[in-house]
């Protein structure tokens, strides 16, 4: 099993390149089956889940070339014509919950479905009754059964109808599942309570070029006008807003000066305010962020909501730069329950971090020192690795196979900004 060992105390400078999202990634890969056209995707980043997930849609008969390369050379080729099986087995999706989105597309293009109940993360319940609560209210018969999702149509029925979907909560997977089977409904869909990641409005300009009617993406209330058919498309992917955060993060606890390539400040403004107030400079420039640091910044409090607010994806990786800055801050989880698990490694490394709930109380310290911890979950694993950047002496990182889930080599682009980091066995 591959580790991280990384010599801290280095500061990052040069420029990198922002991977396409991962969360984009997923669901437009799902997208492609709803035509039987084929459709290009570029900017794919090169990691595990979107693997699993070419591997899945290829178990289905679908034909996909893989053109290989660098994350922002990755081009595939789908074409869901030869699609086949309109199913994805636990075997293929135990370690990826974004697999229900398959459920949508394959429901709406061929009237029924069989969809594991897709594993993951251990960050949390992530229940799935918000989909077939919303797929229900278009007329969708689903059941559960064995650990699956079994969906069908109506007798007599040839499409989905479009409905008036309020989900109980903001759910970004039960968004894109709506919004991608609302496309080939028929009459019109009105999705209120809607997620606004920036995944979600791109996701809805490639169904736009493939022949979608849709308004409202990127706001709470996303109205969509199915049609019969889609068609083919070509389309790039999004860049990575986390992955970019990260990178930032990192940036700021080590110091250094660093251009972010593609990243956009629109997409993470919560995040680089809380940069700005902290002491970073980070400034938008024509082709991405620019970010400068110097010293030890200032802790800073925070609250994870929905977007537009602050993201639970950054919390560890901002905890991470909490834990050596100067004073005290205090950072509430309100999204997933269990996502201070990275705590406890951190504090091996030398971080004074209290949890009580839902809250952690960081208290900066001057120096943290290396020492052997273990990643628990994706973004966990991208704290972990802040927190050896920065720490002294060596810090080596076990089961790093959570990091490759989420961030494209991203010991490689360290290391092409000075890190001293390197992928052991």
């Amino acid at each position: 099993m591959d580790k991280l060992l990384i010599r801290g105390g280095r500061q990052l400078q040069g420029e990198v390149y922002i991977s396409g999202a991962k969360n984009a990634a997923l669901p437009e890969l799902c997208a492609c089956l709803l035509t039987a056209e084929p459709v290009i995707l570029s900017n794919l980043p090169r990691l595990q889940d979107v693997n699993t997930m070419l591997k899945l849609i290829r178990n289905m008969g679908v034909d996909v070339q893989h053109q290989a390369g660098a994350g922002r050379d990755g081009r595939v080729t789908v074409n869901a014509g030869s699609l086949t099986t309109p199913e994805a087995p636990y075997e293929l999706v135990k370690t990826m919950r974004a697999s229900v989105l398959a459920l949508g597309p394959l429901l709406a293009r061929f009237g029924h479905a069989r969809v594991s109940l897709p594993g993951g993360c251990a960050i949390g319940s992530r229940p799935v009754d918000q989909h077939i609560k919303g797929l229900t209210a278009m007329g969708a018969e689903i059941v559960v059964e064995h650990g699956y999702m079994i969906a069908k149509l109506p007798q007599g029925w040839t499409r989905l109808k479009g409905a008036r979907i309020a989900t109980d909560m903001v759910t970004v997977t039960g968004t894109e599942n709506f919004l991608m089977a609302a496309c080939l409904a028929e009459g019109e869909t009105i999705l209120e309570n809607a997620a606004q990641e920036p995944e979600i409005p791109d996701l809805a300009e490639m169904l736009i070029k493939m022949g979608a009617k849709i308004e409202g993406h990127g706001t709470s209330r996303i109205r969509i006008q199915g049609v019969e058919k889609l068609k083919g498309c070509e389309h790039q992917v999004v860049a990575d807003r986390i992955e970019t955060g990260t990178f930032l993060c990192a940036v700021a606890a080590t110091g250094g000066d660093v251009l972010l390539r593609h990243g956009r400040v629109e997409h993470l403004e919560a995040v680089v305010e809380k940069l700005r107030e902290a002491g970073a400079t980070v400034t938008e420039v024509a082709d991405g962020i620019h970010v400068q640091s110097q010293g030890r910044l200032k802790a800073q409090s925070f609250r994870t909501t929905e977007y537009p607010g602050f993201p639970t994806d950054m919390q560890a990786q901002f905890m991470a730069l909490n834990s050596i800055s100067h004073g005290t801050a205090k950072v509430t989880e309100t999204i997933f329950e269990n996502r201070f698990m990275h705590v406890n490694e951190m504090v091996r490394l030398g971080a004074n971090i209290q949890i009580d709930g839902k809250v952690a109380l960081v208290e900066g310290v001057e120096k943290l020192s290396g020492a052997t911890v273990m990643a628990t979950d994706l973004r966990a694993s991208a704290s972990l690795v802040i927190a050896g950047l920065v720490a002294e002496g060596e810090t080596l990182i076990d089961r790093i196979y959570h990091l490759d889930r989420g961030y494209d080599q991203m010991e490689t682009k360290l290391r092409g900004l000075g890190a001293d980091i390197e992928r052991v066995k």
